[in-house]
Parts: structure tokens; C-alpha cells; sequence
């Protein structure tokens, strides 16, 4: 059953209508014609970006648990989660942490040569 274009432009109007004068107001400044309130929902994103295929929550889990710190503070996981979410999300800050960690640690083992 296809609905004609003119069913749809009274439909639209009817919801337009139906909606508060906020909601209206911000439809009106990115463009009436152009907003499409039958438009499909987007997919939703997939949470494992990561190359292991674990969600943050699962890495930063395993990592605690095999971490070598005993009783670790809420400080020193939420630190751990923050990185984490950050390595695996592409931010460059936390890759410019990572980097420097990996470089700082090579320092060490030279130095005790």
C-alpha cells in the first residue's frame, strides 16, 4: 500500500502540528521540508569497536582481574577505564598516554642494564 505525496504532506502536518512550540521551533531552524518524521530509526552502534571484539566494559573487567596491583583503588580503575575507553574509541590523547607509558617502560629496563 503506497501512500500518495500529498497523504504524507497532511500527515506530517498533522505530527508538526501535534508537537510542542519548542519542538517546533527547533525543527523550523534546521528546515521544515527537509525534516522527516517517517524516516527509519538508524542502526544502532556496535559497542565493540575494539579489535578483540570486547566491549570497553569487558576489557577494563579482564584487565582488573589479572591486573598485578592488589586491592587496587577506585582511583586507579577509573584511571584504567578512562584509557581504555579512550585507546579503543581512537582518542589521541589517551594514544599519546599509551605511547608514552609503552616508551617510559623501555626507559626503565634500559637503565637497569
Amino acid at each position: 500500500m503506497t501512500i500518495s505525496t500529498e497523504e504524507v504532506e497532511i500527515r506530517k502536518k498533522a505530527i508538526f502540528d501535534s508537537m510542542s512550540q519548542r519542538n517546533q521551533k527547533a525543527i523550523l531552524k534546521k528546515g521544515y521540508p527537509q525534516w522527516d518524521p517517517f524516516e527509519e530509526p538508524k542502526d544502532p552502534i556496535d559497542m565493540r569497536n575494539h579489535k578483540s571484539q570486547r566491549t570497553t566494559q569487558k576489557l577494563i573487567r579482564e584487565f582488573l582481574q589479572q591486573c598485578r596491583q592488589e586491592g587496587y583503588s577506585n582511583e586507579y580503575a577509573s584511571g584504567a577505564f578512562n584509557l581504555c575507553l579512550g585507546i579503543v574509541n581512537g582518542d589521541e590523547k589517551s594514544k599519546g598516554m599509551y605511547d608514552f607509558s609503552c616508551w617510559y617502560q623501555q626507559v626503565l629496563k634500559q637503565d637497569q642494564l
